[in-house]
């Protein structure tokens, strides 16, 4: 009976024994997982394409100035026509032209020293060529001294009324971009896990940066820089 009883409590012994070292194994394992985890590289992918401008907004804006209004609304009426008609000449069509309201400045009424007022009235008139015929359109502008010559005075160069280009086709690009950005990022983590002798495992996490259009520089505006970063996680294992 008492032999029976010793072997009993060597087995349970053993069983015990064997549970605690499954069970440490298996924390040993555990662990070493949850550190491998916690073992990431983060890289970035940058992609960069230059693009022409597809669409350019021309505000074209004249100014006169006089004391009979009626008379100045005429002679910014018939400037108009000839602006619009250079234009139509020159291949711009109805549609991409908009013609915005008179801008009338009673400077009587304005002037800190009315006294001193010369020319009561002031018309500002723009007309504005909205195109997706950049390049057309830019041949214009440096044609405009043409009008300048008809004795159009055309004011160039304000800050009010700046010439802007833009590009709008960023979908028909963005799939690409987002692409080679991504491989960029996959080239940086192989060689970051090659010189850290780790090998690369599955991505932890990835985040698209905000798309970016800006111009290329101050002198060409109507070449555009599209820029995109992708952040990408991933998993180092040895």
């Amino acid at each position: 009976m008492k032999n029976k009883l010793n072997i009993s409590l060597i087995t349970a012994a053993v069983l015990v024994a064997a549970g605690l070292i499954w069970v440490g194994c298996g924390i040993k394992s555990g662990l070493t997982t949850f550190a491998q985890r916690d073992r990431v590289a983060s890289v970035r992918g940058l992609c960069e394409r230059e693009v022409p401008a597809n669409l350019v907004t021309w505000p074209i804006v004249t100014q006169d100035m006089g004391n009979d209004l009626p008379e100045l609304y005429r002679s910014t009426h018939q400037i108009n026509s000839r602006i619009l008609k250079f234009l139509n000449d020159n291949g711009i069509n109805q549609e991409e032209i908009s013609v915005a309201p008179l801008d009338v400045t009673d400077n009587l009424t304005s002037s800190y020293d009315p006294e001193r007022v010369q020319q009561r009235y002031k018309v500002t008139s723009v007309i504005v060529v909205k195109s997706n015929q950049v390049d057309k359109v830019r041949k214009l502008i440096d044609r405009q001294t043409e009008l300048i010559s008809e004795g159009i005075a055309i004011l160039a160069g304000s800050y009010q009324y700046p010439i802007t280009y833009d590009y709008t086709d960023l979908n028909a690009i963005k799939p690409d971009m987002i692409a080679e950005a991504t491989k960029k990022a996959r080239e940086a983590a192989d060689k970051f896990a090659q010189d850290s002798e780790s090998e690369l495992g599955g991505i932890k996490s990835a985040y698209q940066g905000q798309f970016s259009i800006n111009d290329r520089d101050q002198y060409t505006p109507y070449i555009k820089t599209v820029r995109v970063v992708t952040t990408l996680e991933y998993y180092l294992k040895d």
